[in-house]
């Protein structure tokens, strides 16, 4: 059974940092999402496990980094210099196939992990 599973979710002040993590197996690639309440759900960053290919959104770039443990199945994004607009319930998702931030492409999700940043 395919599963994805995300951490490291919370509160933090705005300019803080955490990290999250998602633990998978079995896809070509990984991508990171989230939705703000009344939100249409949007594509934050991706990675392509097999080459290391990447992608941000252009509300992330500069600020947030992801990045993959191939020996731990699990792909990190560092958020730092959070924002209030950050945020969201955050998913990670799985694709057999390369990097893509449209969310219709990928089949398997996680449950959520939510983040919260307060101003």
């Amino acid at each position: 059974e395919v599963q994805l599973v995300e951490s490291g979710g919370g509160l933090v002040q705005a300019g803080g940092s955490l990290r999250l993590s998602c633990t998978a197996s079995g896809f070509i690639s990984i991508g990171w999402f989230r939705q703000a309440p009344g939100k249409e759900r949007e594509g934050v960053s991706c990675i392509s496990l097999y080459g290391g290919g990447t992608r941000y959104a252009d509300s992330v770039k500069g600020r947030f980094t992801i990045s993959s443990d191939s020996a731990k199945n699990t792909v990190h994004l560092q958020m730092n210099t959070l924002k209030p607009e950050d945020t969201a319930t955050y998913y990670c998702a799985g694709r057999s196939g390369p990097c893509w931030l449209e969310d219709y492409e990928y089949v398997d999700w996680g449950q959520g992990t939510q983040v919260t940043v307060s101003s």
